[in-house]
């Protein structure tokens, strides 16, 4: 395989690959006459990147005068960054706190996911495994196996609870020795 000076590879027919169409270049890389980060045709308010199945495009939602400067864009990224990252520790600080942990941890996600293409891969990810547990969870054989497992686990614990009732009376497990 050959590699071009534009960023183009060719692989091929030929002894060095001549002959070959060529590649466009890869995601991300900087294509002449386009933005950094924007792919080659877009618009400023489409995004870059492609268009999922169903969504939005990946890539920055960063307004357009921010994405034509580098070093502008950068220190945006950095801020989004920063804002997440606050968001993100918040919820994880709420986990075994009272508060909403998780949705805390999502929100400081979504946050990411208006810049960086990770965090918008991983929100798509965890809404389809939460509609596809929704489903389940909603399918009448799967509530049943739930109900009957809840109710013979409870009379478990009734019947531990009653045996212990019987045998020590009501007196606290740490207060028998």
């Amino acid at each position: 395989m050959a590699v071009r000076s534009d960023n183009t590879s060719t692989s091929g027919s030929g002894p060095d690959g001549e002959g070959a169409a060529p590649r466009p270049p890869a995601a991300g890389a900087d294509v002449p006459g386009t933005e950094a980060g924007e792919a080659a045709g877009t618009e400023a308010g489409e995004g870059a990147g492609e268009e999922p199945e169903g969504g939005r495009a990946l890539g920055s939602r960063a307004p357009r005068f921010i994405r034509r400067s580098r070093p502008l864009h950068l220190s945006w990224q950095v801020a989004v960054f920063l804002v997440g990252l606050a968001v993100v520790v918040l919820g994880v600080l709420m986990l075994p706190l009272p508060g909403p942990g998780w949705v805390v941890i999502f929100l400081g996600m979504g946050i990411w996911a208006t810049e960086f293409v990770w965090a918008q891969l991983a929100l798509r990810w965890t809404r389809r495994r939460v509609a596809e547990a929704a489903r389940r969870a909603l399918d009448p054989r799967v509530r049943r196996r739930n109900l009957t497992l809840a109710v013979v686990g409870l009379a478990v614990i009734a019947g531990l609870a009653g045996w212990y009732l019987w045998r020590y009376g009501p007196v606290m497990p740490w207060q028998l020795l």
